[in-house]
């Protein structure tokens, strides 16, 4: 998410400190929301054998992810507010806000995908207020992000279907279960790249990465492991990459 806000802020020419500031506000704010995933889920991890999170496993102490917590979220106000109050407003109320929910609590809901929506649609908005605080982006890109974000929130969960069936989770993901994530969320990404491509319609080329997207999601949303999710992660490039050369 990092660097697709960069990128974003070079398609809407920034200058290169409010790109850096923009990258910290971005950057340690997943700090709080992956720490405090794994704060919440530390005994759910723990019952499942999860050894890689240092805090199920015991190499860390929760004292230790709370002040971490706390430092990244102190760095993510400031820099947000360096944006801008309307960029920071947006940034920690529908993007950091609405992931913290999602940990909180909806992930094991239906409505799981709906802090990805948010929180992904929410960037280019972030990008745009800090470059003028009375620009808003077109509404196609604020669709192709949040779709983005709902596909990758499929296939980011689909490898842990087992362990959160174990412990009680029941989002979007595990609702429609291994056999129709695949079909979905290919369904989603492909759909999102095709919205950039009709709202840019007059620009040929572009069809070209539309066909590119649909070779990546064919050959990656069948295969297992992580190897979907980062089919996803390559889409999202494409799709930046088509962002940028507009």
């Amino acid at each position: 998410m990092t660097l697709l806000t960069a990128a974003v802020g070079v398609a809407e020419d920034l200058d290169v400190g409010s790109i850096a500031i923009l990258m910290v506000a971005v950057f340690s704010g997943q700090l709080v929301v992956g720490w405090t995933n794994d704060l919440i889920d530390r005994e759910r991890d723990r019952q499942v054998g999860r050894t890689d999170k240092p805090l199920a496993s015991g190499d860390l102490s929760p004292t230790t992810a709370v002040v971490a917590v706390a430092v990244a979220g102190v760095v993510c106000v400031v820099a947000s507010l360096a944006c801008g109050l309307a960029a920071a407003a947006v940034h920690l109320v529908l993007g950091i806000g609405s992931a913290l929910a999602y940990n909180a609590g909806l992930k094991s809901t239906y409505l799981s995908w709906l802090p990805y929506f948010v929180a992904f649609g929410s960037l280019p908005l972030v990008v745009t207020l800090t470059a003028d605080p009375t620009y808003l982006p077109p509404a196609w890109m604020i669709a192709v992000s949040g779709l983005l974000g709902v596909g990758a929130h499929l296939l980011n969960v689909m490898p842990d279907l087992d362990d959160d069936a174990a412990t009680g989770i029941t989002g979007l993901p595990h609702r429609l279960g291994a056999r129709r994530i695949p079909g979905v969320a290919a369904g989603l990404l492909i759909g999102a790249t095709a919205i950039a491509v009709v709202a840019n319609s007059q620009v040929m080329w572009l069809w070209i990465g539309l066909g590119v997207v649909i070779v990546i999601a064919l050959t990656t949303m069948r295969r297992s492991g992580r190897a979907p999710f980062y089919g996803a992660i390559a889409i999202a490039a494409v799709d930046v990459t088509m962002l940028l050369l507009t």
